[in-house]
């Protein structure tokens, strides 16, 4: 199995803007991204996924399409779409990346609540045996260790939360909703308390979004790998309690209907499954982590 944090980066999820981005990629196997806006994270990745999010309507919030990489080239943005109009960008120069095969999970990859991401660089291990879209990131071990505990306590949370407080958005590592407030977990490394403007940083950010109704609640490295039981989950589960228990606004049901192993039809978002045989799918910038934008042109 993959290390824990190892080959990062081996894959990115992309995202889909527009409908007929799927079909262009269906029809031609290739991708596109402005070199300006390309993250880090992409330039090195042998992989990509794609996230189909609000405009697919009945099929959004989901990654289901990706492929592996067979080359990629920069060229103007005229060349991919010669039977435009000329614009401004005609010359802006753009990634083309070319698919060995567009493939198609089986079972897609859900997001448990409406939301928007791009750039997430991940594992082709996490790709694999992903059960919802949170575990897919991969930022840090400490996530990942408190992550397994959010989900054995089926605490629905969400990783790398992007949140705007005064014009700055703030990308949490776990967004925790309950009915009274919220609860903004961190999973703080040793050394990223030795920096001198941490807590000034940190004092800034707390106070705005404490008058937004949230609570921060900051762990150490010794506190996730040595005290995981004894402190973090009870900080989180006692907050839990004091903010009046989880919320499920927001949550996005998913059912799939069975026949034997074979998936037939998804039900619409809110549609009740009533007499049929169903089971369920398992289902930011945090100044000091880094998370992407939604871009593509």
């Amino acid at each position: 199995m993959t290390q824990m944090g190892s080959n990062r980066g081996e894959m990115v999820l992309a995202v889909f803007k527009y409908k007929h981005s799927l079909t262009r990629l269906q029809e031609g196997s290739w991708y596109h991204i402005p070199v300006n806006k390309a993250p880090k994270s992409f330039k090195d990745a042998k992989w990509l996924c794609f996230y189909q999010g609000k405009i697919f309507e009945q099929d959004s919030y989901r990654v289901q399409f990706y492929g592996e990489i067979a080359q990629r080239d920069i060229v103007p943005y005229r060349e991919l779409f010669p039977n435009q109009l000329e614009s401004k960008k005609g010359d802006a120069p753009y990634y083309r990346i070319h698919l060995k095969k567009l493939e198609c999970l089986p079972q897609p990859i859900l997001s448990i609540r409406p939301r928007r991401l791009s750039f997430v660089p991940t594992t082709l291990n996490k790709f694999h045996t992903a059960e919802q879209i949170n575990d897919l990131f991969n930022d840090s071990p400490l996530e990942d260790l408190l992550w397994k505990q959010l989900k054995i306590l089926d605490i629905k949370a969400e990783r790398q939360w992007m949140l705007p407080v005064n014009n700055i958005n703030y990308y949490l590592d776990f967004a925790i909703f309950c009915n009274e407030g919220f609860i903004d977990a961190e999973t703080d490394g040793d050394t990223y308390h030795i920096q001198k403007d941490s807590a000034a940083r940190d004092n800034v950010r707390n106070n705005a979004m404490s008058k937004m109704g949230w609570k921060v609640l900051r762990f150490t490295t010794h506190q996730v790998q040595e005290e995981m039981q004894s402190y973090c989950v009870h900080e989180i589960s006692e907050t839990i309690k004091r903010l009046g228990n989880l919320s499920d606004e927001g949550l996005v049901p998913r059912v799939f209907l069975k026949d034997g192993n074979r998936v037939v039809q998804q039900l619409s978002m809110f549609e009740p499954p009533a007499e049929y045989k169903t089971s369920h799918v398992p289902n930011n910038k945090n100044l000091d982590s880094g998370a992407a934008i939604n871009l593509e042109n």
